[in-house]
Parts: structure tokens; C-alpha cells; sequence
């Protein structure tokens, strides 16, 4: 603990809150709403979502994320509103987002649409300084910079798709581009293109690509998954998969899978473990992200249907 406690003081001192950046879920796939506030899932009339993740297992300190969202499309006005939110702590550090989004839909021809999207956040960061005991010079530096803060950003984001592909990009956290007194999550950038062409049939196949910038990091995530339907909706479109099995790898040394079953034709449960070959391998034991989905039905409409 005392080593992962050297480390967050000096992020904090030389680039505050690069260690939580890139807050997200790994299993963004189902819903590419959780990193583009242009993604419409019309599907639905509104859907729910809330979900828990503890990254890095094993290591004292390491980030726990609860998450909570839900969105609702409009259809006779093609405007999907969505809100929010997300806590997250690393050892003494605890942050929390708000987050409103708004998307709108333009229909063109052949079932494509341009989705365009403008997100708006309230980032808080705060410090629990009776969990930072340090033993250096550095003590009074340090606990100088552990002060609560808060600011506004901006997500901005675009999206082409129809049935059966989506390509779009996202930029978070536009704000952190600035120079600021206060500590902001660094601003994050997607590009990500995905395919799933659901059949009649029993199963489905579908893969997608992400590229993703924060900092000056960079990483491309791979992702395939399957889709199972129950032997008794065989040809029919319009029914509810059964589970879904993926896999993703992501450069740098991080491969995951993802297992999810509709519990009814309302809920879905999803699973996802990940782990890193890197060096953090010898302290942790992987990340654990468990996510429950919520799906308000309406009358039968599907112009981007994922699963």
C-alpha cells in the first residue's frame, strides 16, 4: 500500500488525475452510449443501466467503479436524452461524474442515420487524507495538492449507422485541453467501428475495433462476440437473444472476456474479466466488471439493434 501511495503523490504533483483519466467500462460494446453521447439505442424506449467494476484485484488500493446510467429515445422528435453517473476511488482518491447528454438522430436513405451528440459533466475530485501516511519531505507538498475540486467539462461526439454497422468518434472531456488550476480528467478520444448482422438463425456473429487516445497513450481494442438465441425463437429477428459470449484484447497487454444472459426479455446481466500480462500482473489477479441493463420495451421499431 505504501508503494501505490509514493506513486499517487507523485501523479498528483506532476499530472493530477492522469490515473483516472479514462474512467469507462470494458464492456462498452453492448452499448457504445457508455463512450459517445452521439450513439442512439432506439430499440428501446429507455434503457437502464448500473453496473460495478474493481480493476486490478489483489492490489490494496487499486480502482473500484460503481456506474449508473439511462437513456430514452424520442422518437417522433429523433432526440435521445441521457444522464450519468460515476464514482470512483484509488486509494485516497475519490471522483465523481454527472454527466447530461443529448443526441440527435438524422434519418437518411437506405436505414443510415448521422447521429450527432454534445455531453456536459460535472467532474469532483476529493481526498481522504487520513489513509495518506508518508514519511518523507515531500508530506507537506503533498498534502497542499490533496485539496477537493470541481469543474465542468464537455463530450462531444459523432456517429454514422444502420442495422447492421456503426462507425463513430468521441472526443471527453473537451475542457482538459486547457490550461486549468484544477485538476480535470485528461481529455480522451475513440474512433471505433463495429458489425453485427443478426439473422434468422440461431446464432449471430459480431466484431468491432476501437482505437483509443488519452494522454499521450494509445491503444487499439479488438473485440468478437457471438449471440445465442433460444432454440425456440429460431427465425425470429425480433426476440431477444439468449446469452452472448466475446473476447476483446486490448495493445498493452490486456485480453478479457465477456459472458451476458438475458435474465427476461427486460434485463440483462453481462460479466466481463480482464486481465493485464504486464508487470501489474504479479500484484493483481484481473479486473472484475459486472453490469445490469434494463430495457424498456415499445412497440416494435429496430434501426441500430446490437443484441
Amino acid at each position: 500500500m505504501k508503494k501505490l501511495i509514493y506513486i499517487l503523490v507523485y501523479l498528483c504533483i506532476t499530472i493530477p488525475a492522469i490515473s483516472q483519466s479514462n474512467i469507462r467500462l470494458n464492456n462498452f460494446w453492448g452499448n457504445t452510449n457508455y463512450i459517445n453521447p452521439a450513439s442512439i439505442y432506439d430499440k428501446y424506449k429507455a434503457v437502464f443501466s448500473i453496473a460495478a467494476q474493481k480493476q486490478w484485484a489483489g492490489i490494496e488500493g487499486s480502482p473500484t467503479t460503481f456506474f449508473a446510467s439511462g437513456t430514452t429515445y424520442l422518437e417522433k422528435y429523433h432526440t435521445q436524452l441521457g444522464a450519468s453517473l460515476v464514482q470512483s476511488t484509488l486509494g485516497y482518491t475519490s471522483i465523481t461524474n454527472l454527466n447530461v447528454a443529448y443526441a440527435y438522430a438524422l434519418v437518411l436513405r437506405d436505414d443510415w442515420q448521422v447521429h450527432m451528440g454534445l455531453g456536459g459533466n460535472y467532474q469532483s475530485v476529493a481526498y481522504d487524507l487520513s489513509k495518506v501516511c508518508l514519511e518523507t519531505d515531500i508530506d507537506n507538498i503533498a498534502t497542499q495538492k490533496l485539496v477537493a475540486a470541481g469543474r465542468f467539462n464537455v463530450d462531444l461526439g459523432a456517429e454514422l449507422s444502420n442495422k447492421t454497422f456503426k462507425v463513430g468518434v468521441a472526443s471527453q472531456n473537451l475542457l482538459s485541453l486547457f490550461p486549468s488550476d484544477i485538476p480535470l480528467q485528461t481529455n480522451t478520444n475513440f474512433i471505433y467501428a463495429k458489425y453485427h448482422n443478426e439473422t434468422n438463425g440461431i446464432a449471430s456473429l459480431g466484431a468491432g475495433i476501437c482505437g483509443i487516445q488519452y494522454a499521450n497513450l494509445y491503444q487499439m481494442e479488438f473485440n468478437i462476440t457471438g449471440y445465442f438465441k433460444n432454440f425456440q425463437y429460431n427465425g425470429l429477428t425480433d426476440k431477444p437473444d439468449l446469452f452472448d459470449l466475446g473476447a476483446f484484447y486490448r495493445t498493452g497487454g490486456e485480453a478479457g472476456l465477456i459472458f451476458g444472459i438475458n435474465i427476461s426479455d427486460a434485463i440483462h446481466l453481462s460479466y466481463t474479466y480482464d486481465y493485464h500480462f504486464g508487470g501489474i500482473r504479479y500484484g493483481s489477479f484481473g479486473t472484475n466488471e459486472l453490469l445490469i441493463t434494463f430495457n424498456l420495451r415499445r412497440e416494435p421499431m429496430c434501426h441500430n439493434c446490437w443484441y
